[in-house]
């Protein structure tokens, strides 16, 4: 298992000026990074065996990950255009 971090502004480099702003100026959009960092976490977790989880445990964790990720991304996208 790879177990490296998939934090979102090492995912999104090019856009972390409009991260800083939207996780300040929209609530949503901060918890939204709340939850993506926490499902982050648990993934990490999981992968390096500090936690135990189902494969489909583990898929379903990266699926609710990326949802927020894509989310985040079309806000981000509002932001900058």
């Amino acid at each position: 298992m790879l177990s490296e971090s998939h934090s979102l502004i090492d995912e999104l480099p090019d856009h972390k000026h409009a991260i800083g702003a939207l996780k300040e100026k929209n609530n949503h959009f901060a918890r939204l990074y709340g939850e993506y960092d926490s499902l982050n976490k648990e993934i990490l977790r999981i992968e390096k065996g500090a936690e135990a989880a189902s494969d489909e445990r583990l898929e379903n964790l990266k699926k609710e990950r990326l949802a927020r990720k894509d989310e985040m991304m079309k806000m981000i996208e509002g932001f900058e255009a």
